[in-house]
């Protein structure tokens, strides 16, 4: 026993002397399950055939799932041309119950019967399509804000200031003006008023070269961080067959804006060369041409430019209506009594501007008429005639008058607010051309 006693101390690591009573201990822990054994050893105690009890006992822990989280999804989009509301609610994943209730309810009051094509709109709803807020511009410059008012919806009108931002864009012309101010992201209207701007030094008809470049600085108007129509040319250039032609808005004390060259002449003309912002000349000004429909040789003592029918027509300068109405084979037909011995005229035309008859004033680029093909047209176009005296001239092959330069009192100021413009109109030719198909 002794020796049995002596081994035990030895296996256990103990002093023989202390062992009196041990307990060895082990504890297991699991989650939300407690095990515990306890094992008791005594002096003189036969290890080997002594019966060994596990006790375990399990504790219940009471655990409580929370509740599934409810979703609520942003979704964006824009109203698609010929769409109907239901369609864009169905398409934004609004239910057909809410889809109802908003279109037999605010739906009047809120607008959403005059949305337009490409109009954005933002909807929160919820997983099972339930419509949280809706919202989205309309035509007054307001943001129009549906909500969820339990089984109803309410709508909240607010009108966000305006935000300008001042944009650079620059390109290559590949094949027309247009497609290169679409690929580098131009509004319309600033592509427009760049053909305007250049109009008198370049014949966009005839002159444009693959390969020409533009730069343009615009002030763009924004409200709730989207693009609203409302934009202004602040510098812009054009490089033509290597000829750079330049043109930067100045606003003189008095409140009067108007483009300017660098060196202080003004861009506007006395004549713009074309009644159209831009088109394609289909028949030129010659002594010979088989008449389209007379099918005989006669004079063709205008300009005739390609043009849908309804394109708006411009007045190439300040005058007087002196004639509208019908006449032979024109058509439709306006002249306009310019100053001195100058008149235009315009034929074939779809219609009149709305209130326009003789003895009305019309302005340099003032939209009075618009393209058609009355009177012995074989196609829709625009007849432009240039008349001197009553006679008609190529007013292609003409130098126009400039108007009135910089007063000498502005040019100091002028110097000085067009040069930053300039710098960056040079830094935009360098290294911010945007390359277009």
């Amino acid at each position: 026993m002794r020796q049995e006693f002596a081994s035990l101390t030895q296996r256990l690591g103990l002093p023989e002397r202390k062992l009196s009573l041990r307990w060895v201990i082990a504890a297991s822990t699991l989650p939300f399950l407690g095990v515990v054994t306890a094992f008791g050893i005594a002096p003189d105690t036969q290890t080997q055939t002594q019966a060994q009890q596990t006790i375990m006992e399990t504790l219940a822990v009471a655990i409580q799932a929370p509740p599934p989280a409810a979703i609520e999804l942003t979704r964006e989009d824009r109203v698609q041309p010929g769409e109907t509301v239901s369609g864009l609610l169905e398409r934004m994943q609004v239910s057909e119950e809410d889809a109802r209730r908003l279109l037999s309810g605010v739906a009047a009051e809120a607008g959403l019967n005059r949305l337009r094509s490409g109009q954005y709109l933002q909807a929160n709803v919820m997983e099972d399509g339930s419509l949280i807020s809706l919202s989205f511009d309309n035509s007054d410059g307001q943001t129009v804000t549906i909500k969820r008012q339990s089984d109803t919806f309410s709508v909240n009108k607010s009108s966000a200031a305006p935000d300008a931002r001042v944009v650079m864009r620059s390109g290559r012309i590949q094949s027309s003006l247009y497609a290169a101010s679409d690929s580098a992201g131009v509004p319309d209207s600033v592509t427009d008023k760049i053909a305007e701007l250049f109009s008198s030094d370049i014949d966009f008809h005839q002159d444009l070269r693959k390969g020409d470049t533009f730069s343009v600085i615009y002030r763009q108007i924004y409200r709730n961080g989207q693009p609203t129509g409302e934009s202004q040319i602040l510098a812009a250039e054009f490089v033509n067959a290597g000829k750079a032609y330049r043109a930067v808005l100045f606003r003189d004390p008095l409140g009067h804006e108007d483009y300017y060259t660098p060196d202080g002449q003004s861009l506007k003309k006395a004549f713009l060369r074309s009644p159209l912002p831009f088109s394609r000349i289909t028949s030129g000004f010659t002594m010979q041409r088989l008449h389209p429909v007379l099918k005989t040789w006669r004079a063709h003592k205008g300009i005739d430019f390609g043009a849908p029918i309804g394109t708006p027509v411009k007045a190439v300068s300040d005058g007087t209506v002196a004639f509208v109405g019908q006449q032979h084979g024109y058509g439709n037909l306006v002249v306009i009594q310019h100053f001195g011995v100058y008149s235009t005229a315009y034929g074939h035309l779809s219609r009149f501007a709305q209130g326009l008859h003789r003895g009305s004033h019309v302005s340099q680029g003032q939209v009075f008429a618009y393209v058609g093909m009355t009177g012995m047209a074989t196609g829709p176009h625009l007849h432009y005639e240039f008349r001197v005296n009553g006679d008609q001239r190529n007013p292609l092959a003409m130098n126009l008058p400039n108007a009135q330069p910089l007063a000498p009192a502005y040019k100091a100021r002028f110097a000085q607010e067009s040069q930053p413009w300039a710098a960056r109109l040079s830094l935009m030719r360098g290294t911010n051309l945007a390359a277009l198909d």
